[in-house]
């Protein structure tokens, strides 16, 4: 048998305040899933209103590519594509929700210069060059979104297990601890309320 639920007052204290912790971290993993859900919910909206853009500007960069492939050719457009550099200023940092870190993507935006000479050229290469920097933009900040999301969504799984079993564990566990200890002294105090009275009633008696 467990020295926990031994019908002592120490026990009943200690079953009191375990219950009571137990409430008061339901109340906060409670408190935590709902702001969670707030934020993810934004990103969602966020990501599906980027994700718009993107296959609008997508589109719009790939009709401006076709142009160009026709007035001058592929192999003179693939080309010239060696020539636009990589991107490689982007940088990972990450800002805390409630204890999730959540990633923020951020880079050296650099106005679209061309790397390629204009006399050989034709106005729809600018166009999709132009288009194509801009679908890079958004896709960077939707990765950033989607990635926050899918992290903010585990936390909210998590948390969820944690407030079920307090919910549904812990708290009755301790509530039932709490009323076992409190009902079984109650009937100790009784008895021995009931064996004073004999002992008094014999000393009476004498």
């Amino acid at each position: 048998m467990d020295t926990k639920s031994f019908p002592t007052k120490g026990n009943l204290i200690a079953a009191k305040n375990s219950l009571q912790l137990a409430r008061q971290g339901y109340e906060l993993m409670d408190k935590k899933r709902n702001i969670l859900m707030r934020e993810l919910m934004e990103l969602i909206g966020q990501a599906s209103e980027i994700q718009s853009r993107i296959d609008q500007t997508f589109r719009s960069a790939y009709g401006a590519l076709q142009r160009a492939n026709i007035e001058l050719g592929i192999s003179h457009v693939e080309e010239i594509s060696y020539s636009v550099p990589v991107e490689e200023s982007i940088r990972i940092k990450t800002r805390s929700i409630m204890g999730t870190e959540i990633p923020l993507a951020e880079y050296d935006r650099q106005p679209v210069v061309p790397t390629y000479s204009f006399y050989s050229t034709k106005q729809s290469l600018d166009a999709a060059r132009i288009a194509f920097d801009h679908v890079k933009d958004l896709t960077i900040k939707l990765s950033t979104v989607e990635n926050s999301a899918y992290r903010l969504g585990s936390s909210i799984s998590k948390t969820q297990k944690r407030a079920n079993a307090l919910k549904n564990i812990t708290i009755p566990m301790y509530e039932a601890l709490t009323k076992n200890i409190a009902d079984a002294l109650e009937e100790k105090d009784r008895e021995e309320f009931t064996r004073l009275k004999v002992i008094k009633r014999m000393h009476g008696g004498r």
